[in-house]
């Protein structure tokens, strides 16, 4: 029972939060998605991400451990998605990129920092900041041919996974004035995604809501499965290794919905893809965090 109330105390900020901004959105009230989204993504995860980087207490060969995992659990993941979309019959270009990336930043971090503290954190932000620059190069590839290398290179948060690895490596620290000022604005960050989270789900037009209820319980089972399988071969500590398997199986980014209506695939199946995979997630994370704690 005592398992049973941490892990609703850790999964209930995210999904109350998430779900405040889908009521905000649902009640009419005026949200821009699109300037939060951006002040989120170019302000306050970058800060986010290099504070965390700076601080933290996990040996760096330990990190170094964890982004070679996070890419080889990518590529499996890749594969077996590959697998799943020329089984299942669906279109490459609509559903593989999301099949692949997770909501590691809008879920993965908030849980991350509730169930394992600053080294969950840690841990989790080298998986996201991965998963951006694939996403942003080898994702847009596979929904468009406008993959760019200079599109990432002028992404913050590339600058910002640079920056903070480096200091991380020198064992350099910022004054503390401007330590206490990227601190502040990298706090902006976790209740912003969650927020906007909610708002953005609100405002999806699902279809397709029988086979994105397929793809998605088979996404969160190849992804688990991909998770645990490198994780045991890589001999990742208990935190390491919890936090793989939870960013691995956080549901579909709304981002990827985005990308689909920009470069023009099947927009509304993404969405509905987004939504029932986030619905499922209420469910399936808190039963992973509940073994892995």
């Amino acid at each position: 029972m005592n398992l049973v109330l941490t892990v609703l105390e850790i999964v209930a900020p995210v999904f109350l939060l998430a779900s405040a901004g889908f009521s905000w959105k649902k009640l009419g009230f005026d949200y821009p998605v699109e300037f939060v989204t951006r002040l989120a993504m170019t302000f306050a995860v970058p800060c986010l991400i290099f504070t965390a980087l700076m601080q933290t207490e996990i040996d760096p060969a330990a990190l170094s451990t964890m982004t070679i995992a996070t890419f080889v659990s990518y590529a499996v993941i890749g594969l077996l998605a590959w697998g799943l979309i020329r089984v299942t019959g669906s279109d490459r270009r609509t559903f593989l990129a999301p099949t692949i990336f997770g909501n590691t930043g809008n879920l993965g971090l908030p849980l991350a920092v509730f169930a394992f503290g600053e080294a969950g954190l840690g841990y989790a932000i080298v998986i996201f900041a991965i998963m951006a620059v694939l996403s942003f190069t080898v994702g847009i590839r596979m929904v468009s041919d406008d993959a760019s290398v200079k599109r990432v290179l002028r992404e913050p948060m590339s600058w910002a996974t640079l920056a903070g690895a480096l200091v991380l490596w020198q064992g350099w620290q910022t004054t503390r004035w401007l330590s206490h000022s990227l601190e502040l604005a990298g706090q902006l960050a976790i209740p912003l995604m969650l927020f906007t989270l909610g708002v953005a789900v609100a405002r999806l037009t699902p279809r397709g809501v029988g086979r994105a209820m397929l793809l998605s319980l088979a996404k969160l089972l190849l992804c688990v499965g991909a998770a645990v399988g490198v994780g045991l071969a890589f001999g990742l500590e208990d935190v390491a290794f919890a936090v793989l398997v939870v960013q691995m199986a956080t549901p579909v980014a709304v981002t990827a919905y985005l990308l689909a209506e920009r470069y023009r695939a099947d927009a509304d199946a993404v969405a509905g893809y987004v939504v029932i995979s986030t619905l499922m997630s209420v469910l399936s994370l808190p039963v992973l965090l509940y073994f892995l704690l």
